[in-house]
């Protein structure tokens, strides 16, 4: 289903670190892949904060969240994505996945989620796997149709607004 090739490269707390003090070329030595602007955007720089936070707390989530999204073969930086950690006591993952807006509508978020669904599936705790977008978020609305995402409500988040959830079992 996917229409590009990516691979995922693990973004280390240390560099987490060095992008929340915008600090990208700390990042790039540490990661070894030439990151953009898109790592220090406000946006970015919070979900680092609030991984750090999480990792103090839960350091066993380190596997499951912050990857950056390399285009193969070229070698570009494209997004990145993750799960906001690792299963739940029901056995769910949710995904999360920012595309570069030089690279949106190309197939990455598409790449993306399927590496994510793939790395789901290989992991027998996994059980089902959620979605929350926002309603106006057309492009991840129907990113997730295209796998058989279902809708199974909504909820409000303090940071985004309102999100419909959708899951998928994992099989």
């Amino acid at each position: 289903m996917a229409t590009q090739k990516i691979r995922l490269v693990e973004l280390p707390p240390a560099a987490m670190e060095a992008l929340l003090a915008g600090d990208l070329v700390t990042a790039r030595a540490l990661t070894g892949v030439e990151l953009g602007a898109l790592f220090v955007e406000d946006r970015a720089k919070w979900l680092w904060g609030y991984r750090l936070k999480q990792l103090e707390v839960e350091p066993e989530a380190a596997p499951w969240i912050a990857r950056i999204v390399v285009n193969e073969p070229d070698g570009a930086v494209v997004g990145y994505t993750g799960f906001h950690g690792p299963p739940d006591e029901v056995g769910m993952v949710e995904v999360g996945y920012t595309v570069d807006p030089a690279y949106q509508r190309q197939g990455y978020a598409t790449a993306m989620l399927q590496a994510l669904l793939d790395r789901a599936a290989r992991e027998p705790a996994v059980r089902v796997v959620r979605a929350s977008i926002s309603p106006d978020n057309v492009g991840s609305l129907a990113t997730v149709a295209k796998f058989g995402f279902v809708q199974v409500g909504d909820q409000w988040d303090d940071e985004d607004g309102l999100e419909l959830l959708f899951e998928l079992p994992v099989k």
